[in-house]
């Protein structure tokens, strides 16, 4: 089987294994474990925070910014697709008591300006006003575009004008910043928390990282435990991670590998593939996605259905280029 299902499936290499072995560990809880708090610093450095926080995953990341920033019963704004909207169980709201304000973005996932200014709530008797914006890059629904960081910054701007913080969704954030050819903490300048994942393309294990302001994360620190995510010698989780960090400069492989594929499934009658802005391919197929899905399978190639008649397709790390051309061989058996 090619799994191209999702970065997230992914095996550590050896490496990650030995690291994981050896790691130097502490409980993490008591801010003892020393592996734990050079990721925490590592991922603050490269994002340009003041701090960070090892979680989980990079749903409990979302959830715990969200919960952090904001006060029960406030609003978020988000973009009608995004990840903290649409694929994370209504956490917002059953962790945070926070009611989503969903906006829509243009087609790439970008939130305009005017679209924050339009969903901002003033607090007063009646309405308990708008807490958070919520942004996300890169943009998983839309087929992992890579939204510039201007983009992000002018969205921000209004949300801060307003007293509102911001929080940035960037579960596959080294991807954009690879496609763009600028560093991740350009695309964070504006925003008050981001979260980033080390479990996709960089191929780590487990493991996300939530970043802010020394105060910010303080207090996401405790918002953790309240979730469960209080781990203890997590260091045999974040020596990985680290070796994760350094993946960083091969995300473009992925990408380039992603156009092929693209291209490739382009040329297959019934299919529709335009070519992506990062690792994510997303196919327009005249049959439907679920059959094409099943159909993809039986042929060794995974992949999975993302609409009625959408299909997606991941590159990551475990995938080169002779698996790329047995996977357009496979998915074209599955549509003859």
């Amino acid at each position: 089987m090619i799994d191209l299902r999702s970065d997230t499936v992914t095996k550590p290499d050896d490496a990650m294994r030995e690291a994981a072995r050896d790691a130097e560990v502490g409980d993490d809880v008591y801010g003892e474990d020393p592996t734990v708090n050079e990721l925490e610093a590592r991922v603050a450095d490269v994002l340009g925070f003041e701090d960070a926080l090892l979680v989980p995953s990079g749903t409990m990341g979302n959830q715990v910014a969200v919960r952090t920033h904001t006060e029960r019963g406030q609003e978020a704004i988000v973009e009608r697709e995004s990840h903290v909207y649409k694929w994370e169980l209504g956490g917002v709201a059953q962790h945070s008591g926070v009611q989503p304000r969903p906006v829509d973005g243009d087609d790439r996932g970008v939130v305009a300006p005017e679209r924050v200014r339009e969903a901002h709530v003033a607090a007063d008797g009646h309405r308990a006003g708008t807490g958070l914006l919520a942004l996300e890059n890169t943009h998983n629904s839309k087929g992992g575009t890579a939204i510039a960081p201007e983009a992000i910054d002018a969205a921000a701007a209004v949300a801060r004008e307003r007293e509102v913080p911001v929080h940035l969704d960037g579960a596959r954030l080294f991807n954009a910043a690879a496609a763009l050819d600028a560093p991740a903490e350009r695309f964070t300048r504006e925003v008050d928390s981001a979260m980033v994942c080390l479990s996709k393309g960089l191929g780590a294990p487990v493991g996300s990282v939530l970043a802010g302001s020394e105060g910010f994360v303080e207090r996401a620190r405790r918002t953790r435990k309240l979730m469960g995510g209080g781990m203890r010698q997590a260091g045999i989780l974040a020596a990985p991670g680290l070796r994760a960090l350094e993946n960083r400069d091969r995300l473009a492989a992925d990408h380039e590998r992603a156009r092929r594929l693209a291209a490739g499934l382009d040329d297959l009658p019934g299919v529709d593939a335009p070519e992506p802005e990062t690792n994510i391919v997303v196919a327009e197929t005249v049959d439907p996605a679920d059959e094409v899905v099943a159909a993809c399978e039986r042929e060794g190639v995974g992949c999975v259905a993302f609409g009625d008649y959408r299909v997606r397709f991941c590159t990551h790390w475990d995938v080169d280029d002779a698996d790329i051309d047995a996977a357009l061989a496979g998915v074209e058996r599955a549509v003859d």
